[in-house]
């Protein structure tokens, strides 16, 4: 696990970045900060009208193009593929608990990089959400939206994330993008697709841009292929094996694992599942320190209700509360849960067997040798946590989750890896 910065404040890098932004756009917290405001537009994103209009096709492949460009960054060496790499679905392709980024490329992002891949089906964030199938009338609470607050509501509304953060790509603004593109190896692709003088028109550039990152996100070979074992064995063309089947039984038992609970894993309406609900939750996993910000002990990072995401931070009862992500491609990740504070599947799981039951192997003891629980969630808000199965176990009582249980999770939770990975293939 990563090793505490040694210093009790932000380093003087990070603070540089974080002030120079504030000037512009106003104060920021972020490893995805809420983007700088681009000029009002005089027509909603979609209607605007291109030198010339592309097809879905053409979209993809200059969305591949330029997801892949690192000239996009301050720093001339991160594109979006650094972060999300295609080999490991569209996420990290190291163990680092949070990406390094900033013109220099050494500040630290402040949460864990997600993947990318199932993203197609998340419904714009709502503070009260039913689900169209079943009874309409129960309130889900807050869901949906992209990022680990939900604050994006849309592919492209999230591609802005990373292109104007001072701790990822690091442009000041829109424009500064757009002129960086145009001197780009992509500049050229970026014309014959949308007409040879849309670069001189930034307003509109940064618009065919986002478009572009957006309609390539949405390709099923790409972002949602369907192709794990697990999906193989819904059609009827595969078997699991004793342990694997051992390991969904326990991830539907709601007395047990109760994992459906917020990664639901049956077909829907004829729709393969994604794994999550797209819910957000409080899970209380334990702070950090090598999260550089974690070692200002007033600093917590609150999820729903800020400091990243700043509409929301009047309500206490969302503070502690991030997106449940999909399940599918988990065992190709590195680094577990909002803050990366996991750095191997099997620790991820267990510690939903031993958070209530055995809280000194989760988080640390005080002076008083009294364990710190959820420790990097403020007091007030801790009663937002969430206890239902698998949690809700006195301490020092009998876990829902064996030592075989989460053997069995895991070995059920690898049948999710999509075939086309590397991973699939060891």
């Amino acid at each position: 696990m990563l090793k505490a910065a040694p210093v009790s404040r932000l380093s003087s890098a990070f603070s540089a970045a974080v002030l120079s932004w504030c000037a512009v756009t106003g104060p920021v917290w972020a490893g995805s900060p809420p983007p700088a405001q681009p000029a009002q537009a005089a027509q909603p994103f979609y209607a605007t009208r291109f030198e010339r209009q592309p097809n879905p096709a053409e979209l993809t492949e200059l969305g591949r193009r330029l997801f892949n460009e690192p000239a996009l960054s301050a720093s001339g060496r991160m594109s979006c593929a650094s972060c999300h790499s295609p080999q490991h679905a569209y996420g990290p392709a190291n163990a680092l608990a949070v990406q390094l980024g900033g013109p220099d490329g050494r500040l630290q992002g402040l949460r864990a990089v997600p993947s990318l891949r199932y993203r197609q089906a998340t419904p714009p964030f709502s503070e009260h959400f039913s689900d169209n199938d079943g009874n309409d009338s129960i309130d889900q609470g807050p869901t949906g939206g992209r990022t680990w607050d939900g604050r994006a509501n849309s592919a492209h509304e999230q591609a802005e994330m990373p292109l104007l953060s001072p701790l990822e790509m690091a442009n000041r603004s829109p424009a500064d993008v757009i002129a960086r593109l145009a001197a780009s190896p992509s500049a050229a692709a970026f014309r014959t697709t949308f007409g040879p003088q849309t670069l001189s028109q930034p307003d509109k550039a940064w618009k065919g841009l986002l478009w572009a990152l957006e309609v390539f996100q949405q390709s099923p070979a790409d972002f949602y292929p369907y192709n794990s074992r697990y999906d193989a064995f819904l059609r009827g063309q595969a078997q699991l094996s004793a342990a694997e089947r051992r390991g969904m039984a326990v991830f539907n038992d709601q007395n047990k694992g109760n994992c459906l609970q917020c990664h639901p894993g049956a077909v829907k309406r004829g729709a393969f599942p994604e794994f999550t609900d797209h819910g957000l939750i409080a899970l209380g996993v334990p702070r950090n320190k090598g999260i550089r910000a974690n070692a200002d002990p007033a600093w917590f990072d609150l999820g729903l209700c800020g400091p990243m995401r700043t509409d929301l931070n009047d309500h206490p009862e969302y503070c502690g509360l991030f997106k449940t992500p999909s399940l599918r491609n988990v065992a190709v990740r590195q680094a577990f849960f909002h803050n990366g504070v996991y750095h191997r599947l099997e620790d991820a799981v267990r510690f939903y067997a031993d958070r209530d039951t055995r809280p000194a192997r989760i988080y640390p003891s005080g002076r008083d040798g009294r364990v710190k629980k959820y420790d990097d969630l403020p007091a007030k808000f801790q009663a937002n946590v969430n206890t239902e199965a698998p949690f809700g176990v006195d301490p020092g009582g009998r876990a829902r989750l064996s030592e075989a249980d989460v053997r069995d999770l895991v070995a059920f939770l690898r049948t999710l890896t999509d075939s086309d990975l590397p991973a699939a293939r060891r």
